[in-house]
């Protein structure tokens, strides 16, 4: 049974970090490319960042690039998301997902940046 189950999110005020993670289970951790999406209230899912099976590549949306990043442990079964200078329109409920589309998302973890 595939899980993922994030973690870290929390209340921040503008220029705060965050790091997220989320732990996975059910399915070959290491051989698979991860990927961060998240939805903000009232809109759609939005692609936030992948990594690849190794950790070398990555890649981010226009939105989050120089902010966030992306890492992963494969020994701990661990996808990461540090999160630095958040801004307000950050807010969103993340998941971590085996597909960019969110397919298979786990429940997710609040982030909330206020002003």
């Amino acid at each position: 049974q595939v899980q993922l189950q994030e973690s870290g999110g929390g209340a921040v005020p503008a220029g705060g970090s965050l790091t997220l993670s989320c732990v996975a289970s059910g399915f070959p951790f290491r051989t698979t490319w991860m990927f961060w999406v998240r939805q903000a209230p009232g809109k759609g899912l939005e692609y936030v960042s992948h990594i690849d099976t190794g950790g070398r590549r990555t890649g981010y949306s226009d939105s989050v690039k120089g902010r966030f990043t992306i890492s992963r442990d494969n020994a701990k079964n661990t996808l990461y998301l540090q999160m630095n200078d958040l801004k307000p329109e950050d807010t969103a409920l993340y998941y971590c997902a085996r597909q960019r589309t969110g397919e298979g998302r786990g429940r997710g973890t609040q982030v909330t940046v206020s002003s």
